[in-house]
């Protein structure tokens, strides 16, 4: 079943950082952010992420070539959709090290006929204007590629920092839709998942001491772009 997210936010622009960690320093970790960060009101939340590209993968070919560029649009539900539960279109870019995110909330039948172009606009104003530019930019948008894991995540008291933790992340490159399970194919080692750090601005020390202290070192990871690695690497499906 979808959950239903409060005060969505829309708009976000922030530093993201990501680390692969082992069951061991996952539990090191939250052992010492207790001080610090309080888990969201939601706990552990299955996430979907369902990425549209051209038909040559012009977006995910573009991501892992660039250097200080990136783009991709993707509709997202947390947990198993329907078709009218409310789903979030977002389009996401990497500046410089600096990630930029526009959503709006819609349903899959609406998402459907925008890429169809049956349909011009979801929604009004300014996030709307650059989701229609990006998708007549790129002409033949599709459905690519679903992503889902299991994520916790935290906040910082009185502060504003956010983490994530990614358990069991997995992928399918067919049955490409939200509401049909959240099965796939894993994209980690057992026992190994995804910590990413949101930040506005620079690490606080007592942070950057618990990732020295367990050995937590910062990596480059797309979850999109180790999926289509790993199938590039298949024959897909081969």
């Amino acid at each position: 079943m979808a959950v239903k997210v409060a005060n969505p936010v829309v708009v976000m622009k922030r530093y993201e950082m990501k680390y692969i960690i082992s069951k061991e320093q996952e539990e090191f970790f939250k052992e010492r952010i207790k001080e610090h960060m309080v888990e969201d009101e939601y706990g552990l939340t299955s996430i979907a992420s369902l990425y549209y590209d051209t038909k040559n993968k012009q977006l995910i070919n573009a991501s892992i070539d660039a250097k200080c560029f990136k783009e991709k649009i993707r509709l997202r539900s947390y947990g198993m959709a329907s078709e009218t539960s409310p789903v979030f279109l977002e389009l996401k870019r990497k500046a410089y090290g600096i990630v930029y995110k526009r959503r709006i909330e819609t349903t899959i039948p609406e998402v459907n006929s925008f890429f169809a172009g049956e349909t011009d606009r979801l929604g009004d104003g300014q996030i709307a204007n650059e989701i229609e530019y990006f998708r007549d930019c790129y002409k033949d948008l599709v459905p690519s590629c679903l992503i889902i894991y299991d994520r916790t995540a935290y906040y910082e008291k009185g502060g504003n920092i956010r983490m994530t933790i990614d358990n069991n992340p997995r992928y399918r490159m067919s049955d490409l839709n939200l509401t049909t399970s959240m099965e796939g194919k894993s994209l980690l080692k057992d026992d190994y998942s995804i910590l990413e750090i949101k930040v506005q601005d620079a690490l606080p020390l007592w942070l950057c001491k618990i990732l020295a202290d367990g050995k937590i070192y910062k990596g480059s990871f797309s979850k999109y772009g180790e999926a289509y690695r790993i199938e590039t690497k298949n024959g897909f499906g081969g």
